[in-house]
């Protein structure tokens, strides 16, 4: 093994079996842990300290590493800082009593791919090293940003704010912990959370995604954690619901702010025990879910307002992820338009069409309330009303829409003064739907044609703000 740039290098030798690198400072548990894990096959070797454990990473390939939280030289999370520094790709879990599982969260922030509790559950040992095992090779940042699949393209891009997101994606893929999206409407929250599923220990299993604000406050229970037959009228059959289905894969919470107050106590209490009841069975079901959650609102406000219940909310954002908008990378605005244009050419079964200068000038320009979702509106719009294969700015139609920067303030009312970025972009965005309805007296199609968009995109827009109301 060689060290390359101050990390681990490791030879591509075939390894017979996994080895794992457990450190503890009690023999007994290292015994314990020894024997179980030689029962599944695998090569163990131990440390009782970090500075033995340091020297063993340098001189010894692992596929695992298992460390205590307390150490005589030191506490678990600076072994799990070295590891993630040092030893890329290498998945390590921490081992914790009840009473210091703070430490074990700071200890996920930090890297870590999960953690087991005192005593240890044996089972959970086995399922946790099972999953780590089976976490999928790193991707190199060349690689991460080469996107094949066509709904990919909004991770696409060189600038600083998207090559740090695609970092952050690989580094939570590699771990177990909750993760928060927060982000504008549009920006790719729901692409990210399917790409740190792809790229986690769970990417063969399932990946539920769930919009909470769309579905009916009275279908909540048996949508997320199903039914048996006959529990109710209609229940022709047994449905197992969100949960069930999303078991030993991820669950992904869309706009997880306007799940009501009832259903966050219920969800919390999933979270916390691991377990779900149909409405109308006798018995509760274990279930191992990932939650990812994501919302356009600031959830930390909703928890100030008593809209959102904090601790839920702690349990939901043990890791948070920023997605950027599109103003923040405008540089990456001209790649990720011919993308999105290849792609609808290609759907469309027409010539492949091109951006003239003027028209990447103005779309770079543009603010896009909206983000990649908006600009791919934008594009759809002009290959359906263009037949040209070099595309200008005029076919763009973009004069029709306002940029921020030529909005009249001087027609805001002073309540519109100091609302958060998104909130305000709401308010437009609402504002300019309902125009456009009252011109064309509520006739969707034509209203969609004036504001540049799919009929498609102005249904969920129009359900988004509450005007389906």
């Amino acid at each position: 093994m060689s060290v390359d740039n101050g990390q681990m290098v490791y030879p591509g030798k075939k390894i017979s079996s996994p080895h794992i690198l457990i450190v503890d400072d009690e023999s007994h548990i290292i015994e314990l842990l020894e024997l179980t894990l030689a029962r599944m096959g695998m090569e163990v070797s131990s440390a009782m300290c970090i500075s033995d454990a340091k020297k063993q990473l340098q001189t010894q390939q692992f596929q695992l590493c298992l460390t205590d939280m307390r150490l005589p030289d030191g506490e678990g999370l600076d072994l799990v800082k070295y590891i993630t520094q040092h030893c890329v790709g290498l998945p390590v879990a921490v081992v914790t009593a009840y009473s210091t599982t703070e430490n074990a969260v700071a200890a996920l922030k930090a890297g870590a791919f999960d953690y087991l509790s005192k005593p240890v559950s044996l089972k959970q040992l086995r399922d946790l090293v099972k999953s780590a095992l089976s976490l999928p090779p790193m991707q190199a940042e060349a690689e991460s940003a080469l996107q094949t699949h066509p709904n990919q393209r909004a991770l696409l891009g060189n600038s600083q704010p998207m090559r740090q997101l695609r970092a952050t994606i690989d580094k939570l893929s590699r771990s177990q912990a909750s993760v928060y999206i927060n982000g504008e409407s549009g920006s790719g929250k729901e692409l990210a959370a399917r790409m740190i599923h792809e790229r986690s220990a769970r990417h063969k299993q399932a990946f539920i995604a769930v919009n909470c604000g769309a579905i009916p406050e009275n279908l909540m229970e048996s949508e997320f954690f199903g039914y048996k037959k006959g529990a109710f009228t209609g229940a022709d059959k047994d449905h197992d619901g969100f949960f069930l289905t999303a078991h030993c894969g991820t669950l992904f919470l869309d706009e997880v702010a306007d799940l009501p107050l009832s259903m966050q106590v219920k969800l919390l209490r999933v979270i916390q025990e691991k377990q779900v009841r149909r409405i109308g069975d006798a018995q509760e079901r274990n279930v191992d879910v990932r939650i990812i959650s994501a919302t356009h609102k600031k959830l930390s406000h909703c928890v100030e307002t008593g809209q959102f219940r904090q601790d839920l909310y702690y349990r939901l954002n043990v890791i948070e992820l920023n997605m950027p908008s599109l103003r923040e990378m405008r540089e990456d605005i001209p790649l990720i338009a011919e993308t999105i244009l290849a792609k609808l050419c290609r759907e469309n079964r027409r010539s492949n069409c091109s951006l003239k200068k003027d028209a990447l000038a103005i779309l770079t320009d543009y603010d896009y309330p909206g983000n990649v979702r908006e600009l791919e509106n934008i594009l759809e719009r002009t290959i359906a009303l263009s037949s040209d294969v070099q595309i200008d700015k005029e076919e763009l139609q973009l004069p029709h829409h306002k940029f921020l920067k030529d909005v009249d303030h001087s027609s805001s009312t002073d309540s519109d003064q100091g609302l958060p970025l998104q909130d305000f972009l709401d308010k437009l965005e609402k504002d300019s739907i309902v125009k456009a309805l009252d011109q064309t007296r509520y006739n969707r199609t034509k209203a969609a044609k004036i504001l540049g968009i799919t009929v498609r995109s102005l249904r969920y827009r129009m359900e988004r703000l509450g005007l389906n109301e």
